[in-house]
C-alpha cells in the first residue's frame, strides 16, 4: 500500500526564558535585559513512523506528551528542529498551501463553520476557498448532505445547533474538497453515547467508501477501540508503542472481568480472583491470569454456583492505555 505520511526522526525543541527563581536566584534579583537565561524543552524527541493510504490510525498520549506539536509539524504549522516529514509527497512547512487542498481537519472544540451563518453558507464559502466550480461544489454539498443526514440543519445558524449536529456539519465541511487524509482531534468530545456512535459510524463509512486515511487523536478509549486498527502512543515526546489495537490489548491483557447472574449468593474462594462487587444474586470478579487460569475459574464457578448468566470481558481500554503510558517514566 502507498505511504501517504512519513515521519522520520522528527524532533522539535522549544527555547523559553527562565524565571529568576528557576535560575537559583531570588525572584526580585537583578537579571540582564540583554542576556536573559533560557532553557530548552524537547517537545518531540526522535519520533519516526509511516502511515499508509486508507489506514485508521489513533495517535494518542497524555496531555503534554507531544501530540499537538507532532501534528502541527505534520500539517506545516510548525517547522521541525530536526528530522523529515513528508505528507502526500510534499514537505508540509514548505508546501503548506498545496497540502491544504489535500488534507482535512476536524477539531472537536474549534469550528471551521461561521458561527452566525447557516452551515450551507459556510459550505459554499469553503467551496470558493478551495477553488471548486460552483456546480461541482453544489454536487458535493448534496452528496455530503445525504451521507451525513444534515439536511434539517443546513439553514439553521451554527450557534443554534447542538454539539452533535455541529460536529456532523464540521466533518461534512472538512470533506468538501475530498481530502486524502482526515485529521480528527477529539471529534466526539462532549457528545452523548448515541451521537458518539453515529459519528464513529460516519468516520468508518468515509474510510470504507473513499479510502480516506484517518489520523485520530482522542482521549476517548471508545473512539480508539471502535474506529482504529492501529495505535501509536507517544509519551514525553517519545514514541512508546506502534502496533495494532488488537495486539495492544493482547500484550497488556493480564486480567479478565467476569460478570455473573446467579440463583444464590456467590460462593468462591480462589487465589488470583478478586471480588469487585457482589450484591444479592449478581457479582463482578477480576481474574489475574498470571496467578490462575481462566478455565479453572469458570469450571469452579459452575461447580459451586447456580449460574444463570456469565459474561467474560477485557479490562476497559482506558486501563490498558494507562499501563502503556507507564512504560516510560520520562526525564
Amino acid at each position: 500500500m502507498e505511504t501517504v505520511l512519513s515521519v522520520q526522526h522528527l524532533t522539535k525543541v522549544f527555547t523559553t526564558r527562565t524565571k529568576p527563581e528557576d535560575r537559583g536566584r531570588p525572584a526580585g534579583a537583578f537579571r540582564s535585559f540583554f542576556s536573559p537565561a533560557h532553557r530548552t524543552v524537547r517537545a518531540v524527541d526522535d519520533v519516526s513512523f509511516e502511515v499508509r493510504r486508507g489506514e485508521l490510525l489513533a495517535f494518542i498520549g497524555p496531555n503534554g506528551a507531544g501530540k499537538s506539536t507532532t501534528i502541527k509539524c505534520i500539517t506545516g504549522i510548525l517547522y521541525p528542529s530536526a528530522g523529515d516529514v513528508t505528507v502526500l509527497g510534499m514537505n508540509p512547512h514548505r508546501q503548506r498551501r498545496r497540502l491544504a487542498y489535500r488534507i482535512g481537519t476536524v477539531f472537536g472544540q474549534k469550528s471551521q463553520l461561521w458561527f452566525h451563518l447557516p452551515p450551507l453558507d459556510s459550505l459554499r464559502l469553503l467551496g470558493d476557498i478551495y477553488d471548486l466550480d460552483r456546480k461541482e461544489a453544489e454536487r458535493r454539498i448534496a452528496f455530503l448532505t445525504e451521507t451525513f443526514e444534515i439536511g434539517p440543519y443546513l439553514r439553521t445558524p451554527v450557534r443554534r445547533l447542538s454539539l452533535g449536529e455541529r460536529i456532523r456539519c464540521e466533518i461534512a465541511a472538512s470533506l468538501l474538497h475530498e481530502p486524502e487524509i482526515l485529521f480528527l482531534d477529539e471529534p466526539t468530545i462532549g457528545l452523548d453515547v448515541v451521537v458518539r456512535q453515529t459519528i464513529r459510524d460516519l468516520i468508518l463509512r468515509i474510510n470504507a467508501e473513499r479510502r480516506t486515511t484517518i489520523f485520530l487523536t482522542s482521549h476517548d478509549a471508545g473512539d480508539i477501540e471502535k474506529i482504529c486498527r492501529r495505535v501509536i502512543v507517544i509519551n514525553h515526546g517519545r514514541l512508546v508503542w506502534d502496533d495494532t489495537v488488537k495486539t495492544m490489548k493482547y500484550a497488556y491483557l493480564r486480567k479478565k472481568v467476569i460478570d455473573l447472574k446467579l440463583s444464590a449468593p456467590l460462593s468462591l474462594t480462589l487465589p488470583g480472583v478478586r471480588v469487585l462487587k457482589a450484591k444479592d444474586y449478581s457479582a463482578k470478579l477480576e481474574v489475574d491470569l498470571t496467578k490462575v487460569g481462566l478455565d479453572d475459574v469458570v469450571s469452579r464457578l459452575l461447580r459451586r454456583n447456580k449460574v444463570e448468566d456469565i459474561t467474560i470481558s477485557n479490562p476497559p481500554m482506558e486501563q490498558i492505555i494507562a499501563m502503556i503510558y507507564g512504560r516510560e517514566e520520562g526525564p
